[in-house]
């Protein structure tokens, strides 16, 4: 087995749904992949297009949104190395559920719909492991939309300062946003993030350092977001 088969059996036993799943269906998984590269900016593929397969991120990070019919984004992931998008339609054969753009340069690898069933039909501890993977992201999003019915701007704001911070300490590295990035995730606009971060700075909660977020009461900003 040559040194770049082993590197990419490695990247998709990365994948959280793979994680448990037997040796050869990721070599499987691996084998029929293919490569692509996209520059910053770039759309991967549309929502509403037909299913362009299951992805996996190598290197960069995707960006997966949708938008209203006024043109207004709606961040729904970030999405970095080790990470699989597009599940759905390549599972259920529907159209692509969400846009993806590239957040910055990115290296993907796709398997088209027919490859993975066929993998699937070979291989059923692959298919449990995407039902376990499917589930977790329905909960996911289950909470996200609770958090946008049910909490304010000022807590959701808190909870995602809160988030980065967390993946921060566990030496991951969550993609910087803009405030314009922020309110497309939270569901508002710039100019309310802009205002909600201008009062956390004034109580003491955060502060700016070199054009960072800096927590520096995180029991208080705990309270804020209702943790």
């Amino acid at each position: 087995m040559n040194a770049a088969r082993t590197e990419a059996i490695e990247l998709w036993r990365q994948a959280g749904f793979l994680q448990s799943a037997p040796l050869e269906a990721v070599r499987a998984l691996a084998e029929v992949a293919t490569p692509h590269s996209y520059l910053r900016n770039e759309v991967i593929f549309l929502e509403g297009e037909p299913t362009a397969g299951l992805f996996l991120v190598e290197a960069g990070i995707v960006k997966i949104c949708r938008y209203s019919k006024e043109g207004r984004e709606h961040i729904l992931h970030f999405m970095q190395r080790g990470d699989t998008f597009n599940d759905v339609s390549a599972m259920d054969g529907g159209t692509n559920p969400a846009t993806a753009v590239a957040h910055t340069d990115v290296r993907l690898w796709r398997i088209t719909r027919e490859d993975l069933r066929a993998i699937v039909l070979n291989q059923p501890a692959l298919a449990w492991a995407m039902i376990e993977n499917l589930a977790h992201r329905a909960r996911r999003l289950v909470n996200q939309v609770q958090d946008l019915a049910m909490r304010n701007v000022r807590s959701r704001l808190a909870k995602l300062l809160l988030e980065q911070a967390r993946a921060v300490e566990r030496g991951e590295s969550p993609p910087p946003l803009t405030q314009e990035e922020m309110a497309h995730y939270l569901g508002t606009v710039r100019e309310v993030v802009g205002r909600t971060l201008r009062a956390f700075i004034v109580e003491g909660l955060i502060e700016m350092q070199r054009q960072q977020i800096v927590i520096v009461d995180r029991k208080r900003l705990e309270e804020e977001a209702e943790i």
